[in-house]
């Protein structure tokens, strides 16, 4: 009943087919007739705009009222999340760079971030301290520029010099994680703490998502 509605014969197709979106195939649409971009985890779909079934993605009418489209959702209600348009299961770990590692969960995603975000004061030995990024390193490090400046040091090798570990026990000190900046999609959560190396007060910032934005409805495309 569905096809007799909604799919005609022959096909009707654009001359041009539609340009999708980064990570949003080209498939056939729910009539097999003409090709379409395949709807993504969240975005509105129906029997004509189909989901993106490599992703193991399906359209969901439960929480639609009747007659209505539903939304691409994971097939038998599987979490899962979406970061630059690759999908990533419930529970994975993964690094969308070598920065920042991830933790995908309950839909959503936790990232923390890989290298240090300590802030280096000025010393005698170090009047100028610079964080620059070096060739061959993910993680900028902090080099000591001379008041001339042309003289740079090797940051670790100046970090060993002018602040020595300190003696242990190290008493842990630190404030909880802020809340996430953004009310919905990727924000961060700060907070001050001194559990690092040197057991010296530095602001540590990590990756946050309290819930994913809404989907913006997509526009069908045209057929001619």
């Amino acid at each position: 009943q569905v096809c007799a509605q909604l799919c005609r014969r022959p096909c009707y197709c654009p001359w041009v087919p539609p340009r999708c979106p980064r990570g949003s195939p080209l498939v056939l649409d729910g009539c097999g007739c003409c090709k379409i971009c395949a709807r993504r985890l969240g975005e509105p779909c129906d029997f004509l705009h189909v989901c993106d079934q490599s992703q193991g993605l399906v359209c969901d009418y439960s929480s639609a009222p009747a007659g209505t489209g539903g939304t691409c959702n994971f097939e038998d209600d599987e979490e899962g999340c979406e970061v630059n348009g690759r999908v990533y299961r419930e529970g994975e770990i993964f690094q969308p760079s070598c920065k920042i590692q991830c933790h995908c969960l309950d839909g959503g995603f936790n990232c923390i971030p890989l290298c240090q975000e300590d802030v280096r004061l000025p010393t005698p030995d170090c009047p100028y301290p610079r964080r620059l990024e070096i060739p061959g390193k993910c993680c900028p490090e902090w080099v000591c520029e001379a008041q001339d400046r042309h003289l740079l040091r090797d940051a670790r090798a100046a970090a060993g010099a002018v602040s020595p570990l300190p003696p242990s026990p190290c008493p842990e000190w630190g404030t909880e994680w802020s809340a996430c900046s953004a009310t919905c999609g990727l924000g961060f959560a700060t907070r001050v703490s001194n559990q690092n190396r040197y057991c010296r007060l530095e602001t540590q910032r990590r990756l946050c998502m309290a819930r994913p934005c809404p989907a913006l409805p997509a526009a069908f495309p045209a057929v001619s």
